[in-house]
């Protein structure tokens, strides 16, 4: 198997634990101990406290979805631009949060992580998060 097809192979079990809920699969995605550096801080997790981190955010937003809109494989390095997009349990209204993740594999298992998610912005409609930024919020 090429790097590129181990590569692709982990981010395609990788989104069965996130999408499905197939955690019997971290342990062949996820080194022993892994580095992020997240909202969280700089923390190192084990294969067991990311599983049932996942599982928590699953479990508040049980529609989330990771949408892929870019990425890049090279040798041991990883990057995605992406957004988590979900329903908001409380009000029904579609909801979205844009990222940046890189990551570092090891052994061909995610080993360490830089997770870059700006802060969402209180008070502004979907249509100026959507780009009309010059036009004001109708009342």
């Amino acid at each position: 198997m090429s790097d590129e097809s181990a590569m692709r192979d982990l981010f395609d079990r990788w989104e069965r634990v996130w999408h499905e809920g197939q955690f019997d699969l971290v342990p062949s995605c996820v080194a022993e101990h892994y580095i992020r550096h997240d909202e969280g801080g700089d923390r190192t997790v084990t294969r067991e406290a990311y599983a049932a981190e996942i599982a928590k955010t699953r479990q508040e937003r049980r529609d989330i979805r990771v949408v892929v809109y870019d990425h890049s494989f090279e040798g041991d390095r990883a990057w995605f631009r992406f957004a988590f997009k979900w329903t908001d349990p409380k009000t029904g209204e579609p909801r979205s949060r844009a990222g940046m993740q890189s990551y570092r594999i090891e052994a061909g298992k995610l080993a360490e992580t830089w997770l870059a998610l700006p802060a969402p912005r209180l008070g502004m409609d979907r249509r100026r998060c959507a780009g009309a930024l010059d036009k004001p919020a109708a009342s």
